[in-house]
């Protein structure tokens, strides 16, 4: 008579690898709970030292920080934050609007419509071009992008000047706007290479049933590949948002130190938080340097908040994305 399922799956060899199963899988447990734990650590201090370092100065502070524009901690002690977070999140969501469509067709094109040789060459290439140093982007912009953007600036300004971003009476070569273009250079590689391995994790039944309903490559795309990789794109996005608002040298080689809120980034200049960080760590008195700790916590606050929310994008966007067929 034949032993039930149950016996046979519970016998002596499996009696004797389970302990060893159990505590190799208990000491992974604790390992990743611990590195999890660490990480919440870690971001807790940075945020604790940051509001220790910035109190004093706040204190000396002879204006409001969240909306003063003057930055004079050094001088007068009055300083704010209202133009250096203005010009912060404005060049970086530039930038980002720029990179985003042209990475994800870069992300596109070398996972469904580049022959293989042709796909695995530009694959090198995008990953080598996000291990390209910030000085380097900086240098290029200041010695090619500035003198040869006048052209396509003065170009907006004179057809599309209705427009409030590329209105004013003249262009200026270091602008905001040339600041988001050295910034849509640099974060598009890490876009690109995070999408491009995204769209290739798309299982091949679901690309295969879409063709074999008569869809074209397009329509398959659309229907099958975008859904499913809409998630990754977006922290691909998030993460090249991150870069682009604590990005220092670049934007302060391209941008001059000057402070202002001004939506006409064809002939506006500004600022960055980053950028003001590393012109003034130098030289700042302690009261100097303890504004621009404060204004590191409040460039860590704005990271903090956009994460969440593409976090929060993401949730809700998982259910649709296929990813659990």
């Amino acid at each position: 008579m034949t032993a039930p399922t149950s016996t046979r799956a519970g016998g002596p060899a499996a009696s004797r690898s389970a302990p060893g199963r159990t505590r190799g899988e208990g000491a992974f447990r604790y390992l990743a709970t611990g590195a999890g734990i660490l990480v919440l650590v870690i971001m807790a201090a940075i945020a604790v030292f940051l509001v220790v370092e910035a109190v004093p100065a706040l204190r000396a502070n002879e204006g409001d920080f969240l909306t003063e524009v003057i930055w004079d901690p050094n001088g007068s002690h009055t300083f704010g934050i209202a133009a250096l977070a203005f010009g912060t999140v404005l060049s970086s969501l530039l930038a980002l609007v720029m990179a985003v469509p042209v990475a994800v067709g870069v992300a596109l094109f070398i996972s469904h419509y580049a022959p293989r040789r042709l796909a695995a060459a530009l694959g090198y290439v995008i990953d080598l071009l996000a291990a390209v140093p910030s000085v380097v982007y900086g240098l290029w912009g200041i010695v090619f992008l500035v003198p040869f953007i006048t052209g396509p600036e003065g170009f907006l300004n004179e057809y599309f000047g209705w427009i409030p971003l590329f209105a004013g009476e003249s262009v200026a070569g270091r602008s905001m706007f040339t600041a988001s273009v050295i910034l849509a250079v640099m974060i598009l590689p890490i876009i690109a290479a995070i999408s491009r391995e995204v769209f290739l994790q798309v299982p091949k039944s679901h690309e295969e049933a879409a063709l074999a309903l008569g869809a074209t490559r397009w329509e398959m795309i659309r229907m099958a590949v975008l859904p499913f990789g809409r998630p990754g794109v977006i922290s691909a996005a998030m993460l090249g948002l991150g870069r682009a608002m604590g990005e220092t040298i670049a934007v302060a080689l391209i941008l001059p130190a000057t402070f202002g809120i001004s939506f006409q980034i064809l002939t506006a200049q500004g600022n960055s938080i980053a950028a003001n960080i590393a012109n003034g760590f130098g030289e700042a008195t302690p009261i100097g340097r303890g504004a621009l700790i404060a204004s590191g916590l409040v460039l860590f606050a704005i990271t903090m908040v956009m994460n969440m929310a593409a976090r929060l994008v993401v949730a809700r966007r998982k259910e649709y994305s296929g990813a659990g067929a």
